[in-house]
């Protein structure tokens, strides 16, 4: 029995090698066909992944490119604009400058034309007629009239009596109507009265009498009529004349200077 066994078990041992060897025959070979597959799908993903990494490169490197461009045109417009900047800020002083060089113009300007205004004001003034007060009362007189009055005035102040009398005698011819009549009249008969004219100075100081019986002066102009009866040796009328002043104007200095007078009359 134990020699019929042992061919079968020969035969039985040498079929399961060749059954092992078949199978690691077969084993060898499946293993050979997944390792070409695996380099074929590294290989596959490395060249996707190299593709994708060239990709991604050139992608950055436009990227990169567009943004550098994009700097530069940021870049020249913020030069651009501080250059707008400079010059809007140099233009402004340059306006600044204009412009307080035209308000220093403007005040010299006005300065002039207010000077210009006041000599215009001044030389215009000496030919429109002016409001003045003279011995309480108030009226209008022409330039002309004004220097005319008020020179036979300086004339007759100055002792300087034919010059007055002559301008006085003209000024009463042309503007009898003056609102210095009244004194023109009063001056001019005492000129004549200095002049021992006393006849002309009666009759002017009577004509003062008859046109203002109410004038300033009038206390003096009876007292000036008086003086002149008295040179005239009418010692009768100057009494009266005298007389007169003290009865309607008694509180004037001119009827104390007549009371002394008539006293003295014989």
């Amino acid at each position: 029995m134990i020699s019929s066994a042992a061919p079968m078990q020969l035969k039985l041992a040498r079929w399961t090698a060749a059954a092992c060897a078949g199978a690691l025959a077969m084993h060898a070979s499946a293993g050979i066909f997944d390792d070409e597959e695996a380099r074929r799908a590294i290989l596959d993903l490395r060249q996707k992944v190299e593709t994708m990494r060239r990709d991604t490169d050139q992608k950055m490197a436009e990227e990169a490119r567009r943004q550098t461009e994009e700097v530069a045109a940021l870049r020249r417009s913020l030069l651009d604009l501080q250059n707008q900047l400079e010059s809007s800020n140099s233009e402004l002083a340059k306006v600044r400058g204009q412009n307080e060089q035209l308000g220093r113009d403007l005040s010299e300007a006005q300065r002039r034309v207010t000077e210009a205004n006041k000599v215009l004001d001044e030389r215009l003034r000496k030919f429109e007629p002016s409001k003045i007060s003279y011995e309480g009362a108030e009226f209008v007189v022409e330039p002309q009239e004004k220097r005319a009055f008020e020179q036979a005035m300086v004339s007759f102040r100055k002792g300087d009596f034919e010059v007055a009398l002559a301008g006085l005698v003209d000024f009463v011819a042309r503007y009898p109507q003056s609102g210095y009549a009244n004194a023109a009249l009063f001056w001019l008969g005492n000129a004549q009265f200095v002049g021992k004219d006393y006849k002309g100075a009666m009759a002017t100081f009577q004509k003062l009498l008859s046109q203002d019986s109410k004038y300033v002066r009038v206390p003096e102009a009876l007292l000036a009529i008086a003086n002149c009866q008295l040179e005239l040796k009418d010692s009768a009328g100057a009494r009266k004349t005298l007389e007169n002043l003290i009865a309607e104007h008694p509180r004037s200095e001119a009827a104390d200077a007549a009371k002394d007078r008539v006293s003295r009359l014989k």
